[in-house]
């Protein structure tokens, strides 16, 4: 039996809902470090670093 898997293109964060690309998501702004990437302990942990979260879109 073969199964492949595709692993995400990105590794998740903390504050990733979803990893990119899956429908009915998109990019936020973290809500921690506000879109800095830095708290005052340093990286933000919550967003890797970069300041943004994929989350979910719309709402049912």
């Amino acid at each position: 039996m073969n199964q492949t898997s595709t692993p995400p293109s990105e590794p998740l964060n903390p504050g990733d809902e979803a990893p990119p690309g899956t429908p009915g998501t998109g990019e936020g702004i973290c809500r921690v470090c506000g879109g800095s990437g830095r708290t005052d302990q340093g990286p933000c942990q919550e967003c890797g670093g970069t300041g943004k979260v994929i989350e979910g879109i719309g709402g049912a």
